[in-house]
């Protein structure tokens, strides 16, 4: 036998079970394993998009195209994909088990890191308790009751007065003797100003926590942070649905809503009771009362400020777009129904327009995005698209209405990013049959905002959807997976029996519409605002993204629907609810307040709603991934390699 003979099949053998297979060259990897007896998931199908099928080269040749999915050093280390390698020699090739794969898949998978720059946020809350023994009267020293507080306090805390308000002057006679004199008084001490306020007095030395509480109040959640106002430690976090979207899924339409009859004093109503049961489950985790809860910061856009504060929003709908207050004044909790200590400050972060309020801010502030030296693009998704593009120097900001779709709304089955939600798909595009990622690891109960981006990106990279984000109605009949329903055309992710429900789990072309126009919107937004400030994408050094549900984005699949530009996975950074951090920084730090009312005013807004080219875009954008293909680069050149 001549050489060549002997060498027209080559020896493959799989570690560490030790399978082997003998094929030819130019045989794919994947399907020399199967040869062997192995089975190595591909969820693409094997077309290499999931990377999935990861595997390693320890000795021997194999020939492997450039993939996203590998990093220098894996391919040096000797990974390939196996659906895409082919056999050019013998080798000995390491079957990574299933716990190791999922730690070396290289998906620009989101996940929450640390912010790209240190602040100096000092700690220093605006809230603070101290211990008093008082001397009781004497006829030597009759002094009231109110002076002899107020002479104890001004002495410890070094202010020129502090005032006690008609609450705690009435009890604060029975208070001060039923202690012996001694007392801890709860105190706010606002920034920029010598005098403070007697917020609450306890009987005694309390060891309790010093509660406070941040809040971020979306348009369609809730999310919360008790916090030890002693040293800064987070006690808990919740969330809930804005119990407004019962009148109307996004701002405009609670805008309207609050126009009616007693609208306003409902929606407020609405949103300060949706505060009241986040803070009351955060009060239960650590057996405390929400009364205890002494401070509360917030940050929300500035028609959720409005009507959580009870103020008319109807000025911001209507041109000019001038909201009541951008930089609300600190009120107190009894105002506003709130179950806290009804002394309690309330303070809401500042805004800076009538579509860009607070929840910006405060992710300006805890990105510390005013402070890189690197042009940055900060993104908040949500009900509301806002987007800030700028460094230290300079920042401007612009808004969208996206719609609630990425939140869970306006979606047949959509929810929250929480247990029981699918958050990552692929589809086999030979079986059109998807495999599912469900937070939690259960079985499904609906799908969120980042399981809709990654079956949007699967159902039109195999087919499924078409550019213009329509279900292919010629494929019904054809695999068991798309069918006709009540509101049309149809992908069934999950069958009832498997579901936590009990019914099929779909994505409509209803819900592909509402995802498309969310999407489209954003990029719409973004391209924009480039425009008018001459800045190209590719100058882009920084993305970052703020939101509670991007926590499982996966950056090529938001790329390949158009929602995010097509830069290189490194530059994106997820920083998760950046509104809520924002808030928790101005709760713990008086200096992070200031610093955020800086942030407010340095922010130039530009305005889209009056402006005809945005609509121009968003036309452009209600395709997948765009009208523009070249703008995606990437995407051309995956489909290439198929």
């Amino acid at each position: 036998m001549s050489k060549t003979s002997r060498q027209s099949k080559f020896q493959i053998v799989f570690e560490p079970g030790g399978q082997s297979a003998s094929v030819p060259r130019g045989t794919l990897l994947l399907d020399a394993a199967t040869q062997a007896g192995l089975t190595i998931d591909t969820p693409c199908g094997g077309q290499g998009r999931c990377g999935r099928c990861l595997v390693r080269v320890d000795g021997g040749k194999m020939s492997h195209p450039d993939s996203l999915h590998l990093t220098a050093e894996q391919l040096e280390q000797g990974w390939v994909i196996s659906c895409q390698a082919r056999v050019s020699g013998d080798a000995v090739v390491h079957v990574p088990p299933k716990e190791e794969l999922e730690g070396m898949v290289v998906r620009m998978r989101s996940s929450k890191v640390a912010v790209p720059l240190a602040c100096d946020l000092a700690f220093e809350p605006a809230l603070q308790r101290v211990f008093l023994e008082l001397p009781p009267p004497s006829l030597e020293d009759n002094a009231a009751d109110l002076d002899r507080l107020q002479r104890a306090l001004q002495r410890k805390l070094g202010r020129s007065r502090v005032s006690v308000g008609l609450p705690l002057l009435k009890n604060l006679a029975a208070t001060l003797r039923s202690s012996g004199w001694q007392v801890s008084a709860t105190v706010y001490l606002p920034s920029g100003s010598d005098e403070g306020e007697l917020i609450d007095l306890a009987p005694g030395r309390t060891k309790a926590p010093l509660l406070g509480a941040a809040v971020d109040i979306g348009t369609t959640n809730v999310a919360a942070e008790l916090v030890d106002l002693r040293g800064g430690k987070v006690l808990g976090s919740a969330s809930a649905r804005n119990r407004q979207v019962l009148r109307g899924e996004d701002v405009i339409s609670r805008i309207i809503y609050s126009q009616r009859p007693g609208g306003l004093e409902e929606l407020q109503a609405l949103a300060v009771d949706t505060v009241n049961e986040v803070l009351s489950e955060l009060a239960q985790q650590q057996k405390r009362s929400t009364a205890e809860i002494q401070e509360l910061v917030m940050a929300g856009n500035t028609t959720m400020a409005h009507l959580f504060l009870g103020l008319s929003p109807r000025h911001i709908r209507e041109e000019p777009y001038v909201p009541t207050a951008s930089h609300p004044p600190v009120v107190r909790a009894g105002e506003l129904g709130l179950s806290i200590n009804p002394l309690a400050p309330v303070c809401a972060m500042p805004g800076v327009a009538a579509y860009v309020g607070g929840d910006i801010t405060a992710g300006v502030l805890s990105s510390c995005l005013f402070k890189t030296d690197r042009l940055t693009l900060f993104l908040d998704i949500g009900t509301n698209g806002e987007i800030v593009l700028g460094h230290s120097d300079w920042m401007i900001t612009s808004a969208c209405s996206a719609g609630p779709a990425f939140e869970g709304a306006g979606v047949r089955h959509g929810m929250r990013a929480v247990s029981g939600a699918i958050h990552e798909l692929r589809i086999n595009s030979s079986t059109l049959e998807p495999t599912i990622g469900v937070i939690g690891d259960g079985a499904a109960q609906g799908i969120c905002g980042s399981g809709m981006i990654s079956a949007l990106a699967e159902m039109f990279l195999s087919g499924v959807v078409s550019r213009g984000g329509r279900i292919d109605r010629s494929r019904v009949g054809t695999t068991r997976r798309i069918r006709l329903g009540e509101h049309g055309a149809e992908y069934v992710l999950v069958w009832a029996e498997e579901s936590a429900s009990g019914e099929d789990i779909v994505l409509t072309d209803v819900d592909i519409d509402n995802l498309v126009r969310t999407k489209a919107a954003i990029y719409a937004a973004v391209t924009l605002m480039l425009k008018r400030v001459g800045i190209s994408l590719s100058d882009i050094e920084v993305v970052l993204i703020g939101g509670a549900f991007g926590q499982h984005i996966d950056v090529e699949q938001a790329i390949q629907i158009g929602l995010f530009p097509d830069l290189p996975w490194d530059r994106f950074q997820f920083l998760g609810n950046t509104s809520l951090a924002g808030a928790y920084n101005a709760l713990v730090s008086r200096h992070a307040r200031a610093v955020a009312h800086e942030i407010a005013s340095k922010l130039t807004y530009l305005e889209l709603i009056a402006d005809n080219a945005f609509v121009d875009e968003f036309t452009a954008a209600l395709f997948l991934p765009h009208t523009r293909t070249d703008d995606f680069p990437s995407l051309q050149a995956l489909r290439l390699s198929r």
